[in-house]
């Protein structure tokens, strides 16, 4: 199955929305010329692209493919209709990806590669892009494993691979909604103020919200922080260090952050 016409579509579409949206409806002024960060996430993008396909032969539905010709999984065990297996699949595929999530953030290896995505000085929808290389592999690896442990079928992970990316360019925007909106949305949908607190410089605030997509998750194991303490237009993005734009939105900063004392 290709599904690269699929993802790249919406992936295309979001983008394009989003940033039209921040435009026209912006929650913070910005501190730093989105032109220098917009062009150092679009060559990560790239870079990211062409070292996972380097690297990892496969993508996730190629993986549910081999797994269900071969009758491998989980749900290869139940005989349940197509379209409860699928929206299961879909569920456990993002509860497995908030608990990466964390993990990432609590292994000191990993937060090394992980403080790449929170290093940005600010947070728009390119944001959800920012991800190191290395990260990107071991993600591609780790969602490959639990695709072919779950046995999920190529049709979720296709549609789980298109709601993560969407979720991850809404998430990240920085688009201002009505707090009514908000406030009723965030009981589905992970929203751009209730992610936005994630990015925050204060470490017990980083260390919350980690939903990329669905937020039970962060209500059910008591991650989920409401509003950020100095408010969304007051509160500082990042991380403590690096603060220097040549640094932290720079391409060749932003790989050479893993490696920094």
């Amino acid at each position: 199955m290709d599904d690269s016409r699929w993802r790249l579509g919406f992936f295309l579409g979001t983008l394009g929305v989003m940033a039209i949206s921040e435009q026209l409806a912006a929650r913070r002024e910005r501190t730093v010329a989105p032109i220098l960060r917009w062009r150092a996430h679009a060559g990560l993008v790239v870079l990211n692209t062409l070292i996972t396909r380097l690297v990892v032969p496969w993508t996730a539905v190629e993986a549910a493919v081999y797994a269900q010709e071969r009758n491998w999984g989980m749900l290869a065990l139940v005989d349940w209709p197509a379209v409860v297996e699928g929206l299961l699949a879909v569920v456990m595929l993002d509860l497995a990806i908030y608990g990466q999530h964390v993990v990432f953030h609590h292994v000191p290896l990993l937060w090394r590669l992980h403080r790449v995505h929170h290093a940005d000085l600010d947070l728009d929808t390119s944001s959800g892009l920012r991800f190191h290389p290395l990260e990107m592999v071991l993600s591609l690896v780790l969602k490959i494993g639990l695709v072919v442990i779950l046995g999920a079928s190529p049709v979720a992970v296709m549609v789980f691979e298109i709601v993560l990316n969407v979720g991850s360019l809404f998430s990240h925007s920085n688009v201002r909604l009505p707090l009514g909106v908000d406030r009723w949305l965030r009981w589905v949908l992970v929203t751009p103020d209730m992610h936005r607190v994630h990015h925050s410089v204060i470490v017990a605030e980083t260390n919350s919200n980690y939903g990329f997509h669905l937020p039970w998750w962060d209500y059910l194991f008591g991650t989920y922080r409401n509003q950020p303490e100095r408010g969304h237009e007051q509160m500082t993005i990042g991380l403590e260090s690096p603060r220097d734009p040549a640094e932290a939105v720079s391409l060749l900063g932003m790989l050479w952050i893993p490696f920094r004392k």
